[in-house]
């Protein structure tokens, strides 16, 4: 395929187009500086790949050139500013037509309420509370006192002072026998106080325990007798009651069946006199009716006619019928004797012809 391409000294004016038919490639020199001349005048053809208006690589992301030509900035703009005061028109025919709250009549202001289901403090100032607090100081731990057993006994100031290394020995000049039985090892009326006042103590608490448990025992026994004779008093005025209750129920039970006895008496008695009355005023016209339809039927007759259709009409058809039979044999018996005297004569008759 050729084209026709301008040389680069001709200014870039007008259109492409194709100015040749289609033919076969001519020699061209190497060089597109000594282009070749044909025969219908100067035309300068080259390759198409080099050619200024032939894009090479991706051509997808290269910028569409619209087929009409674009409008003017002006034009643009009172388009873009027509669309606004449309938008404008339509917003305010909106809201004129958006229903509106009424005004407020005099001595009355309109206010903004909630109307969520809860309801909700607006402040513009958001309380705030400033809290200070301080842990305790964590104190070393004292170190741990060393155990000493207490002492038990009495001490003897002799004792301690006269013993010196294993060895009694007294700072005055009592001998060892008058010291021991002064500060005597074991005193009876002083070591059994104790025991004594321990053992009396135990015994006497324990003896006012014990009596006042049965103190204690002695109340809850008379409680306990007051409330099962009230219990026992209950239990019987509850006894009262419920036989009181039931004499009442059957008792009432006996009167609504009387009363409905009586009621159903009462029904049983107004239906018969309906129904007598009923039957009364039936009958009244129903009797002479009964009677003609009874008299037609046949159960009202006079005795003689009736004697004379049971009795006498039957003994009268009958011999009517024995009469009638009688005639008919008479007139078999006649018809057969003339037949026979016919034939005889008939007989004769042909012999005398003969």
């Amino acid at each position: 395929m050729s084209s026709v391409l301008r040389t680069q000294k001709e200014p870039l004016t007008g259109t492409y187009t194709f100015s040749s038919r289609p033919r076969p490639v001519q020699t061209r020199p190497k060089y597109r500086d000594n282009p070749a001349v044909l025969n219908e005048g100067h035309t300068t053809y080259g390759n198409i790949m080099y050619d200024r208006r032939v894009v090479r690589g991706n051509t997808y992301a290269q910028q569409v050139i619209p087929i009409t030509a674009p409008a003017e900035p002006a034009e643009v703009q009172r388009q873009q500013e027509a669309k606004k005061r449309a938008a404008m028109a339509r917003k305010r025919a909106r809201e004129q037509m958006r229903s509106r709250t009424p005004e407020a009549i005099e001595g009355r202001t309109h206010v903004d309420v909630q109307t969520e289901l809860y309801l909700e403090e607006l402040s513009d100032r958001i309380e705030a509370t400033h809290v200070d607090c301080q842990t305790d100081a964590f104190l070393d731990k004292p170190p741990t006192p060393l155990f000493i057993p207490a002492k038990t006994g009495q001490r003897c100031g002799h004792a301690d002072r006269g013993w010196r290394g294993g060895s009694l020995r007294s700072s005055r000049s009592i001998p060892i026998i008058e010291w021991l039985v002064d500060v005597s090892l074991f005193d009876f009326d002083v070591e059994v106080q104790p025991v004594l006042e321990v053992l009396v103590g135990k015994t006497v608490e324990q003896s006012l325990l014990e009596v006042m448990e049965e103190e204690e025992m002695a109340c809850l026994r008379a409680q306990q007798r007051s409330f099962q004779e009230l219990r026992n008093a209950e239990l019987a005025e509850v006894q009262r009651l419920e036989e009181q209750e039931r004499r009442r129920r059957e008792e009432k039970g006996r009167r609504i069946a009387q009363q409905r006895e009586v009621l159903e008496k009462e029904r049983e008695t107004a239906e018969k006199i309906a129904a007598w009355a009923f039957t009364q005023h039936y009958l009244a016209d129903l009797l002479a009716s009964v009677y003609t339809a009874l008299g037609d039927h046949g159960y009202f007759y006079d005795p003689v006619e009736k004697d004379i259709e049971t009795s006498f009409f039957p003994w009268l058809m009958d011999e009517v019928n024995n009469n009638l039979e009688k005639g008919f044999v008479a007139r078999d018996l006649l018809d057969t004797l003339i037949l026979e005297v016919t034939e005889k004569r008939l007989d004769g008759f042909q012999e005398l012809d003969s």
